[in-house]
């Protein structure tokens, strides 16, 4: 099951924009869908970044926070927009943010490709974010209980969120 979610500012600002496709991702988003996605303990990682970080313990407190920490980046880092300056803050025009977000939910629906390749069903969100200072990118194990994101997105005013959750079928719809 999938299953996209865009606060109320994200709909406005994407209009009758959809997803990048795989093959027009940015070249850095294109490298980490090529490296994969690997089960690190019992947690998700990117396999670049599984390489370099410990793994949870299992049961440990938070693995969702630590998985969002692992695959948290920025997508202005990666995706090809301008990004303007004032008084030391970065600016990033409207537009700008709506190809951040195209990209990162794009790169959101390669994301759960690769977790579905996995042996075993995993559920997975992915959560996509962009405003006037920075777009960012997150995913992590979906799991009964923990959550890194308040259930309603329309609670983030100054963020346009896309979250996109998968998940087995068998799990009656939405796990979390």
């Amino acid at each position: 099951m999938l299953t996209i979610r865009m606060n109320e500012v994200a709909i406005k600002a994407l209009g009758p924009s959809c997803a990048v496709p795989a093959a027009e991702l940015a070249p850095g988003l294109r490298e980490l869908v090529a490296e994969g996605i690997v089960r690190h303990g019992p947690a998700l990682a990117f396999a670049r970044h599984a390489a370099h970080v410990r793994a949870p313990r299992s049961g440990g407190p938070d693995l969702t926070a630590w998985e969002c920490a692992t695959s948290s980046f920025h997508l202005d880092d990666v995706v090809p927009i301008e990004v303007g300056s004032l008084a030391d803050e970065p600016v990033i025009s409207a537009a700008a943010q709506v190809v951040m977000l195209r990209h990162g939910w794009g790169f959101a629906l390669e994301v759960v490709r690769l977790v579905r390749a996995l042996p075993g069903s995993v559920a997975v969100r992915c959560i996509v974010g962009a405003n006037s200072t920075n777009g960012t990118f997150r995913f992590h194990r979906a799991r009964r209980g923990e959550s890194w994101l308040s259930p309603d997105v329309d609670e983030f005013l100054g963020d346009k969120l896309i979250v996109v959750d998968s998940g087995p079928a068998s799990m009656g719809g939405t796990p979390w």
